[in-house]
């Protein structure tokens, strides 16, 4: 009886405490939803001015809208995309009409694009401020003789092109040849549903061994008896 009360209440605090870490992710899936569906909002609403002194906390995804100049020099940023392979980002310096100098990424090309002339100078551009992390221990030194850089390292970048460390992301088109990648949520993890369903399913595959080994307990004593 000791044995059979001991495996019992052992199998019970493991459900519980399984349980209880699946319960605690279904919360946390509910607040990152409501998290994203906010930061979905706050990115297609409608264009602002360029803050005077934005912040990267504050202003993270605001929609913003600028006129003026759009440079020549521009930096190449490797990526690859699920529905357009291989290429590159295309960050340009854009002087505003008030005088500011800002990062434009316009977008991606192909690779085989990645030297084409693209259009400059007078135009309006929409998109979204963004201060992408993209750099970690295993981010490779841009290739500044080939023109390649491995992230959008911002800081890195307004320095080569001597502007605001200040990154607009184009959501329209800034040339016939360049695809616009605007800022989406798709890329910001949400893996609450994925471990709910671990623990519920561990506390299942308890739940089922608690009660072989209860029954294996009750057994074996009407077996001793034979």
């Amino acid at each position: 009886m000791r044995r059979f009360l001991f495996l019992l209440i052992f199998g019970l605090a493991g459900m519980a405490i399984l349980l209880s870490l699946g319960t605690w992710q279904v919360r946390r899936l509910a607040w990152k939803q409501a998290v994203l569906a906010e930061i979905e909002a706050r990115i297609g609403a409608d264009p602002v001015a360029l803050p005077a002194d934005p912040d990267p906390e504050r202003d993270r995804y605001l929609p913003v809208g600028v006129s003026g100049t759009m440079g020549a020099t521009e930096l190449h940023v490797l990526v690859s995309t699920r529905d357009f392979g291989a290429g590159y980002r295309i960050i340009a310096p854009f002087t505003t009409e008030a005088g500011r100098r800002i990062l434009i990424d316009r977008g991606f090309v192909p690779t085989e694009d990645k030297g084409a002339a693209r259009g400059t100078g007078a135009m309006e551009v929409t998109g979204n401020l963004h201060w992408p992390d993209e750099i970690d221990g295993f981010t490779p030194e841009p290739e500044r003789d080939e023109n390649i850089w491995f992230a959008r390292d911002v800081p890195a970048l307004a320095a080569t092109l001597d502007t605001e460390p200040l990154l607009l992301i184009a959501r329209s088109r800034t040339d016939p040849g360049v695809t616009p990648l605007p800022v989406t949520t798709t890329g910001i993890p949400n893996d609450h549903l994925q471990y709910a369903v671990t623990w519920f399913g561990l506390a299942l595959v308890w739940a089922l061994m608690t009660i072989y080994f209860l029954w294996r307990t009750r057994a074996r004593p009407r077996s001793d008896e034979r």
